[in-house]
């Protein structure tokens, strides 16, 4: 590590709140599929910004739709339409078949405002404020108070309770662990449609349409979170559309930006035109004109550079070759996932194996202590994943 690294290294642990155990790099530019440090040394990611950048970095369409909206209009708040939101909003809604839309700054905020839209939506039916709620184990929503209140981790739980209160825990792709919890005060069951940070778990077809018909039979809100899963990354725009299982009320982040923060929930006619109204519900800088300007970008190119498509040919293609690594390796145990949204199971730590790629340029992510998660930019190629293949084998055998 240079002199010049280190000193920012230092600066960073001396100045920033340490909430996180950072990878002792630091970067300084990307362009494509590549990320450069401020010692110049490339690096393959396959981390995608915690699959944010789905056109990889320096996408010049994308940085000229934004800089042409600095030079217009950053922001005037909500109290004022703006024409990037309600394209923004028009083309959400024709890529996702949902109704009403409400622009926020992150996932978290997103999942906040879906659990809001699902207890006023049972306040108004009932005229009680019990409205219980049905998340799952292992799943992942996000750090702010109610999102922490429906994730399925403890860990992360203990040291902030009492959390928002009424929620309850199933077990995904278990129906029966569900019914056992359902009664007259469920307001809303919540998941991810593909677990992400909870290891890379899928929901099964089977179980999402019994969920969704149980909501139907007792008028309870399904809540799908689509804020990693979602915006092409397992080969369809939104994950349940591959199963062809509507969502009363969904969230979308991550790469609906691909880069500049922001998030949506998203609601079908029925909790959009029963839920939140006026005084309910807001934010300041949610659906400014720079925001939505770079989520209209994000929708089009999605369109024009026929993204999912390249989802959908090179994804089995790396299926198939992390395959082989768990058949080459008896330590690793296990690969799931869908599109490019994938996991290998180790039988101890990962992160030795991440540490080692880095130094050998590849940018790795784990979910869980002994699973590496791969969420590359959706346009990588074969050869991409051949390139990361080959640095990772090599981890495998030095470790």
């Amino acid at each position: 590590m240079s002199e010049k690294m280190q000193k920012y290294i230092d600066e960073a642990e001396k100045d920033l709140l340490h909430t996180y155990n950072r990878y002792q790099i630091v970067l300084d530019r990307g362009d494509g599929v590549y990320l450069y440090d401020i010692d110049g040394k490339k690096y393959l990611d396959f981390v995608s910004g915690i699959a944010v950048f789905a056109f990889g970095y320096n996408n010049k369409e994308y940085n000229d739709a934004l800089k042409a909206q600095i030079d217009k209009l950053l922001h005037t708040s909500n109290y004022y339409y703006n024409v990037p939101a309600i394209e923004a909003a028009r083309k959400i809604k024709e890529v996702s078949g949902m109704d009403r839309v409400f622009f926020t700054n992150s996932g978290a905020e997103a999942i906040e405002g879906a659990i809001k839209a699902a207890r006023k939506y049972y306040f108004n039916k009932t005229g009680k404020n019990d409205g219980q709620i049905i998340a799952m184990n292992h799943s992942f929503h996000g750090r702010t108070f109610g999102a922490l209140s429906v994730t399925g981790n403890p860990h992360y739980r203990e040291a902030f309770e009492p959390m928002i209160g009424n929620i309850s825990f199933a077990d995904l792709n278990d129906f029966d662990s569900v019914l056992k919890l359902v009664n007259d005060k469920t307001c809303a069951i919540i998941m991810e449609t593909v677990q992400g940070e909870g290891g890379i778990y899928p929901a099964t077809k089977e179980f999402l349409e019994s969920v969704r018909k149980l909501c139907d039979e007792k008028d309870i809100l399904l809540i799908l979170d689509e804020i990693q899963c979602g915006m092409g990354r397992t080969g369809f725009m939104y994950a349940w559309q591959r199963y062809g299982v509507k969502p009363d009320i969904m969230t979308t982040a991550k790469a609906l930006g691909c880069g500049v923060p922001v998030g949506a929930f998203l609601l079908n006619e029925k909790a959009g035109a029963n839920s939140l109204v006026a005084g309910d519900h807001g934010t300041t800088y949610g659906g400014n004109p720079f925001a939505c300007a770079a989520i209209g970008k994000v929708l089009d190119l999605f369109k024009q550079d026929n993204i999912i498509e390249n989802v959908n040919e090179v994804a089995p293609y790396l299926e198939k070759r992390l395959d082989e690594l768990k058949e080459q390796y008896d330590f690793i145990v296990d690969r799931r996932g869908v599109g490019f949204m994938q996991g290998l199971v180790f039988d101890r730590p990962v992160a030795p194996v991440i540490n080692k790629a880095l130094e050998n340029g590849l940018i790795l992510i784990n979910a869980g202590a002994e699973i590496i998660r791969f969420v590359p930019p959706l346009i990588i190629t074969k050869e991409n994943v051949d390139d990361m293949i080959d640095i990772l084998k090599s981890c495998l055998e030095s470790i």
